[in-house]
């Protein structure tokens, strides 16, 4: 990893990225020889990033397939899951980064007490619940070796409503131990509409004062953004590129200044936007003064860093220093700290970046 990105090297806040996407191959490679488990590439590095990188504009579906080929290595190793979380913010401190907030469905990296068990493992002893206990020690760990901050939020899948209430439950019982949200992520193209399941897990994470984020509008249409403001009170957008398209509901997100959080190199790969980086929509939210902030989303399956996607944006959408400050305050203040944590990452920026506000 970068020890710093080159383009940008004041300290920069990161508010979407997966951590089953953030994993050093070397660990999924160790725990592949302790399950004895045939991995592609021999056993190298440079192998299984060869078949794990999506090197090409493809589909969001296609990203997805990614994790079948690394995922069963880890899963249901509670080891593994610490040391995930762990080595999560050990990269992202070293990208400069001195706040994060990861996400994760815990479902996934369990074996007992969900159903179906994913990855076609055999039924184990780790829980969904356990997972998040393992993961909060990894990230507190973390914090102290490296000196940065880092929350987690805990994701819904769209195409599993049946673990959407079990999350909330997770989400209200950790909430502010390392837990600040609840997700809903997954193929917006194949399970486009909110079923029952998700919609009561967000009005009892909403009920219990826990913050709301919804990945809407990077493969699916406006209308899933609609839907994740208005049917689950969103209080921020996962990628929501489409969102444009709804000339109207665009003018209303940006009055409410909801916040979208953005991943370049991401929305490339996954054909979420035109392949032509000089007509994507953050240059217009950028003109637009909205309120926005840049992340790697999945850095593993994507191939990229926060060096990659900020040069990205520097090169082909014209962001210079100035636009990065500003971007990393949006993200400060739309961050799910609480109050005084929160004016406590600001002022860090402020003097970072040698301002008073901006």
């Amino acid at each position: 990893m970068e020890q710093a990105t080159k383009t940008f090297k004041k300290p920069k806040v990161e508010l979407h990225v997966h951590l089953d996407a953030t994993i050093r191959p070397e660990t999924i490679l160790y725990f592949a020889r302790n399950k004895q488990m045939d991995l592609p590439g021999g056993g190298s590095v440079e192998g299984l990033l060869e078949s794990v990188i999506c090197k090409n504009p493809g589909s969001l579906t296609e990203f997805l397939s990614k994790f079948e080929i690394y995922m069963p290595a880890v899963a249901g190793e509670r080891e593994a899951v610490k040391r995930i979380a762990y080595e999560f913010v050990e990269m992202k401190a070293q990208e400069g980064v001195i706040y994060a907030e990861v996400r994760y469905s815990p479902h996934l990296f369990a074996n007992c007490k969900v159903e179906p068990i994913p990855w076609g493992q055999k039924e184990g002893d780790l829980t969904p619940e356990e997972v998040v206990k393992l993961v909060n020690q990894g990230l507190k760990e973390g914090e102290r070796d490296f000196h940065i901050k880092v929350k987690s939020i805990l994701c819904c899948l769209r195409h599993m409503p049946s673990w959407s209430r079990e999350t909330a439950e997770l989400c209200k019982k950790y909430h502010n131990d390392t837990v600040v949200a609840i997700d809903l992520a997954g193929d917006e193209c194949l399970w486009s509409e909110t079923g029952p399941e998700h919609l009561s897990a967000y009005e009892e994470a909403s009920r219990c004062g826990v913050h709301r984020t919804v990945h809407a509008g990077e493969a699916g249409p406006p209308s899933v953004v609609k839907e994740a403001v208005e049917l689950l009170k969103a209080e921020r957008i996962g990628h929501g590129y489409h969102t444009l398209q709804d000339a109207e509901l665009y003018k209303q997100l940006l009055e409410m200044n909801m916040h979208f959080e953005m991943c370049p190199w991401s929305s490339y790969i996954t054909g979420a936007c035109d392949p032509d980086f000089t007509k994507h929509p953050l240059i217009k939210l950028k003109a637009d003064k909205a309120n926005f902030s840049l992340s790697t989303d999945g850095p593993l399956p994507f191939g990229t860093t926060l060096e990659k996607d900020y040069a990205v944006v520097a090169t082909y959408m014209g962001f210079n220093e100035d636009d990065f400050m500003r971007t990393n305050i949006n993200a400060a203040r739309s961050c799910f700290l609480p109050e005084p944590e929160k004016q406590e990452l600001l002022n860090k920026l402020y003097d970072a970046y040698e301002m008073t506000i901006i």
